[in-house]
């Protein structure tokens, strides 16, 4: 097949595509050239810069295409639906990236429970501010409710559980015999928010009012901790902005925003914020496995 990388692969997953005889190409096109280059390829693999939208896949139309894959977990930048009524197979990689996202979930949790962002960055301006930073609070004893417990949140309350937290779940869906296996619990919503002293959202994009909205953050406990390395959509960021600012969410890690860049420097200037550019899956590790996965994908697919 001719395949088109957009959003950057490891090297190694290329080579591995290229030594079955695929002839892989790696390049970035613009929203409005995106359509017409993918008449001229078999497969496009995207990570989430790459939109495939509707008006791509009609451009598309009468032309190679007919794969294409989603290096991460998430594939709502891509319209799924109409590619494959369009006769395109859409696959993702859900497994290579989950201890990567509960890593930074879990980076965040350190970083908002003891200012290590905001001390740091006054250490850079000369400053030495012991007292201001010197009343963090320990995540041993806590409670971590996470919303959205696939791979990622179980992989969370793993390392929650390690670190002598009490680990409160909620999902639609029960993974049977779970709660006996890591020693946590799946609660309801509201009592989530009730319960935990530190809450970690893990849920696909959610169409519609976002998940964490005033009247959610005004069920959770004062001075919670909130992080988001899911989808930026899910989170009301005035909302979220105010409950910082009055108190009510003590701190918050964020690794993904409404807008990508973020052009809410209110929020990511915000003291207690702990935040990163979408850098979830970003380590190493991950990457080779999501290119392996990809690799897999391509090896494993009947057009």
């Amino acid at each position: 097949m001719r395949i088109l990388v957009t959003d950057g692969m490891d090297k190694t997953a290329m080579a591995a595509l290229r030594a079955d005889g695929h002839e892989v190409v790696e390049q970035f096109y613009e929203p409005d050239e995106l359509g017409a280059a993918l008449r001229e390829f078999d497969a496009v693999v995207v990570r989430s810069k790459t939109k495939v939208r509707a008006k791509h896949i009609d451009e598309a139309k009468g032309g190679k295409l007919k794969l294409i894959i989603r290096g991460g977990v998430g594939v709502d930048n891509i319209d799924v639906k109409y590619a494959e009524e369009a006769g395109i197979t859409v696959k993702n990689t859900p497994r290579a990236s989950s201890e990567s996202v509960a890593e930074l979930a879990m980076a965040h949790m350190f970083s908002c429970s003891r200012y290590i962002s905001i001390a740091g960055h006054s250490m850079r301006e000369g400053k030495w501010e012991k007292k201001a930073y010197g009343k963090g609070v320990e995540l041993s004893g806590k409670t971590l409710g996470i919303i959205g417990f696939g791979r990622i949140g179980q992989k969370l309350g793993a390392m929650a559980k390690a670190m002598g937290m009490t680990v409160i779940a909620f999902d639609i869906y029960h993974v049977p015999g779970i709660e006996e296996q890591l020693g946590m619990k799946y609660v309801e919503m509201d009592e989530l928010f009730a319960q935990a002293d530190f809450i970690s959202l893990h849920t696909p994009a959610i169409d519609g009012k976002p998940l964490i909205c005033a009247e959610n953050i005004a069920k959770m406990k004062d001075g919670v901790i909130f992080v988001n390395t899911s989808r930026g959509n899910n989170v009301d960021e005035a909302a979220l902005l105010e409950a910082l600012n009055s108190g009510k969410v003590r701190a918050a890690g964020l690794d993904v925003y409404a807008e990508e860049p973020s052009a809410n420097p209110a929020l990511y200037s915000h003291p207690n914020v702990s935040c990163t550019p979408h850098i979830g899956a970003a380590t190493v590790e991950a990457q080779k496995r999501i290119g392996m996965e990809i690799v897999d994908l391509v090896r494993g697919f009947n057009a």
